[in-house]
């Protein structure tokens, strides 16, 4: 009889060993795909942004900003694992849900400009209404096919592109595509994408800073397949004792109004400043692509502190043009924050821009209003 327990139990632990090593058996299977040149892997990717799929992923970004107090949640996805369950009818039409062990936050993208948010800690739906010009990074910008599609769309034809070796990632052999930006101004220094080399939808990403050798910015799918899309999926049910609230997104515009009114110039750090939407004239967006830059200007006692708040989380002390600033470096993103002497308005500028051009842009800004 104990013989026949123990072989049971050997049969379970010899199961649940089995379970456990599928990953790691799965990776060393062969890789096989079939030769593509870059610009022809480039181009299926670029052609899967409307694949339907369903799938598990996860990000692991290490960004090393410092906590932001009333953005813990965007310190967080840029901190750390982010773990996502994520479907997709259409580019815009899909759910994002981010799992953590205090519940869920579920983001439901509904066709136009509505979108909801599930908080499951709080039993609380939002429903934002409106186009969302400017908004904060959110988990869904992580996803596999929608970084990768925003990168290659930003790095543009003027980068450089070469195929690289294939891995296996959600069971799928995955065809390999790196992406070297032209501007050497840039943070980031290559972008790794792997897909699947029939449908072209991105399985991975690996974003690696200008001379770093380990990513500071990875998403993955785990699991992924195709899928028929389920309007009772993508449809927010609001149970019985829930709370509802609305928000629109143009509050954002008003906000910033009252931060700063200094008019921005038309070009920094030679830079041309891009075109903003109305409503949101006191931000200025420099450059384009993978070199871009915001400023903003932040008046009065709202931005009194930010240069020695900045030092305190771990900034770099600057003096520029004769006023005192603060330089932040963390891989992709780097910030220069600079307050002009004797003048009401703290400058904010970051990107993923070296800190020598966002130094020369606020050398720029400050002797320009000093002038004034």
């Amino acid at each position: 009889m104990k013989i026949q327990i123990v072989r049971r139990w050997a049969v379970v632990v010899a199961g649940v060993a089995l379970l456990c090593g599928l990953p790691v058996i799965a990776s060393a299977l062969p890789v096989s795909v079939p030769q593509l040149t870059a610009s022809q892997l480039r181009a299926r990717i670029l052609a899967s942004a409307d694949e339907s799929y369903a799938g598990y992923a996860e990000s692991n970004a290490t960004f090393g900003l410092p906590p932001v107090s009333g953005l813990t949640g965007l310190t967080s996805l840029l901190n750390g694992v982010t773990k996502m369950r994520v479907w997709q009818a259409t580019p815009g039409r899909w759910r994002v849900d981010v799992l953590s062990d205090a519940g869920e936050r579920d983001t439901y993208q509904l066709s136009g400009n509505r979108s909801f948010i599930w908080n499951s800690g709080g039993q609380l739906l939002t429903e934002v209404r409106g186009p969302q010009v400017y908004r904060l990074p959110r988990a869904a910008d992580l996803v596999p096919p929608a970084l990768a599609q925003r990168l290659l769309s930003e790095g543009g034809r003027q980068a450089r592109f070469s195929v690289i070796a294939p891995v296996r990632v959600a069971g799928r052999s995955a065809a390999g595509l790196r992406m070297t930006p032209s501007d050497t101004a840039s943070t980031i220094g290559r972008v790794d994408i792997w897909a699947d080399p029939s449908s072209g939808l991105p399985l991975m990403v690996e974003v690696f800073g200008r001379g770093s050798g380990r990513p500071a910015l990875q998403s993955l799918f785990f699991q992924v397949s195709p899928w028929h899309p389920d309007q009772r999926v993508l449809t927010p049910d609001r149970a019985p004792g829930t709370g509802f609230t609305v928000s629109n997104p143009g509050n954002l515009a008003g906000v910033l109004s009252n931060l700063g009114l200094v008019a921005l110039p038309a070009e920094l750090a030679g830079r041309l400043r891009l075109r903003v939407q109305p409503g949101f004239e006191t931000i200025g967006a420099y450059g384009g692509g993978l070199t871009t830059f915001a400023v903003l200007g932040v008046r009065d006692s709202a931005g009194r502190h930010l240069v020695a708040d900045a030092v305190t989380a771990g900034g770099t002390p600057l003096v520029i043009a004769g006023g005192a600033a603060a330089e932040i470096s963390a891989p992709l993103l780097n910030a220069v924050i600079v307050r002009p002497p004797g003048f009401f308005v703290t400058f904010l500028l970051a990107g993923t821009v070296s800190t020598q051009v966002l130094e020369q842009a606020a050398t720029q800004l400050t002797e320009l209003v000093t002038l004034r």
